[in-house]
C-alpha cells in the first residue's frame, strides 16, 4: 500500500497520528522556508527529505536553495559578504545546485509544485516540494534568468539575502538603493507575469513597501518574526536585525501576504510550546490569515524546531489548548498554500 492509499484509508475513519486522534481530516503541515545543504551536517544523505516530512505529516515544504552561499561568510555579526560573483558564476552555481536538489527529490519519490493543482494535492495530503531560491543572485542582472528558473521548476524566489545585488537593499547592511531599484521593480513584475511567489525576507522596510506598491500578487516574508522596534535593522544585534517591523508586517498582511516564524530560540522561544505561542501571538497582531511556519530549519544553529515532528507537536499543543480548528489549519498549511496558489495562478490569468 502506497502513501496515498494509506492516507485515503485513514481519512475514511478516525485514526491516531503521533498521539492525536482526528475525528475528521488530519492537519497537514507546510513550511515556507527549509534548507538542506550538500555540505556540513545537514545534508540530504543524513536527513532524507521524505522521511523528514513524513515524521510530522508535512505535505508542502519550500526547499530553499541559497543563491549566494559561495559569496558569504559567518562573522561575529552574522553572515557578511566575502566577495563578488564573477559574471555567470551565480547562474552556474544556481543551476548545479538546483539539479542536485531535484535529483534528491526524485530519489525520494516526492512531487514538485508547478501549478495550483499541485498545491491542492498537498492540501489533501500528497507530499510536495516547492523549489525556492534565497537571494536572487542568479539573475546576474538579466531578467531572462527568471524565465529560465521558472522553466526549471522554481516557483518561490526571495529577492535579497546577504550579498549585494541589483534588486534592492537588505536588512543587515546600510541601504544603498533607497529600497527597490528600477531593475528590482522589473523583477517583481516578471515574477508576477510568470507565476513566481515573491519573498521579501531580509529586505529593508523601504524595499518591502515599494514592492507592495508594485506587486499584483500577494507576497510572503518567509522567515523571521515580528517586532515593535523602530530602529534601523543594520544597527541592531544580528537576530533583532532580521526581525520585521510590526507596521511593515501589517502592510504585507493588508495586501493578502503571509509572514513566517523562524525557529531561532532567542526570538521564537526555548520550547516547542513557546514557539507555538509566539506564532499565535503573531496571528493576533496580523490576523490568522497572515502567518505561517517558516522554520529556516537546517539553516540556523540550535533551533527550537529541529524536525517536522516538532511542528506536529506545535499543532497538538494548539489542539490541547482548544484553539479553533479552522485557525490551526490556516496557520499550519492553508495560509502558505493560499498565497502560493495566488502567485502561481497569475500566469494563467
Amino acid at each position: 500500500m502506497d502513501r496515498r492509499q494509506l492516507l485515503k484509508g485513514a481519512l475514511a475513519s478516525p485514526f491516531s497520528f503521533s498521539g492525536t486522534v482526528f475525528a475528521k481530516d488530519p492537519v497537514f503541515i507546510a513550511d515556507m522556508h527549509y534548507h538542506l545543504l550538500f555540505i556540513g551536517p545537514n545534508t540530504p544523505a543524513s536527513k532524507p527529505l521524505a522521511k523528514s516530512m513524513a515524521a510530522g505529516n508535512a505535505t508542502l515544504v519550500a526547499w530553499s536553495l541559497v543563491g549566494d552561499l559561495l559569496w558569504m561568510q559567518r562573522t561575529l555579526r552574522g553572515f557578511k559578504q566575502k566577495g563578488e560573483p564573477q559574471s555567470g558564476a551565480a547562474v552556474t552555481w544556481f543551476k548545479d545546485e538546483l539539479a542536485r536538489i531535484k535529483a534528491h527529490i526524485a530519489e525520494q519519490n516526492l512531487k514538485i509544485v508547478r501549478t495550483p493543482a499541485d498545491v491542492d494535492l498537498a492540501l489533501k495530503g500528497e507530499p510536495h516540494v516547492v523549489l525556492s531560491v534565497e537571494g536572487a543572485t542568479f539573475l546576474d542582472n538579466d531578467l531572462a534568468q527568471l524565465q529560465a528558473a521558472y522553466d526549471l521548476g522554481v516557483r518561490h524566489v526571495q529577492l535579497v539575502h546577504y550579498i549585494r545585488n541589483a534588486i534592492g537593499d537588505f536588512q543587515t547592511e546600510r541601504p544603498r538603493h533607497n529600497g527597490l531599484t528600477a531593475f528590482g521593480k522589473q523583477a517583481v513584475e516578471e515574477c508576477n507575469r510568470l507565476g513566481i511567489l515573491v519573498d521579501l525576507a531580509h529586505a529593508t522596510s523601504d524595499m518591502v513597501m515599494q514592492t507592495l506598491a508594485v506587486s499584483k500578487a500577494p507576497v510572503v516574508w518567509s522567515h523571521s518574526s515580528v517586532t515593535r522596534t523602530g530602529k534601523p535593522a543594520y544597527m541592531l544585534p544580528v537576530t533583532q536585525a532580521r526581525q520585521l517591523g510590526l507596521d511593515t508586517a501589517k502592510a504585507i498582511a493588508a495586501k493578502g501576504g503571509v509572514v513566517g516564524l523562524w525557529a531561532i530560540r532567542s526570538d521564537a522561544g526555548q520550547t516547542v510550546e513557546a514557539y507555538a505561542d509566539r506564532l499565535s501571538e503573531m496571528a493576533d497582531w496580523l490576523g490568522e490569515d497572515h502567518v505561517a511556519f517558516g522554520t529556516d530549519m537546517n539553516g540556523i544553529s540550535n533551533p527550537v524546531i529541529t524536525g517536522y515532528a516538532d511542528l506536529r507537536r506545535v499543532v497538538e499543543y494548539w489542539e490541547r489548548r482548544k484553539m479553533d480548528e479552522r485557525r490551526i489549519r490556516k496557520l499550519a498549511i492553508e495560509n502558505y498554500a493560499r498565497v502560493l496558489k495566488q502567485a502561481l495562478a497569475a500566469r494563467q490569468a
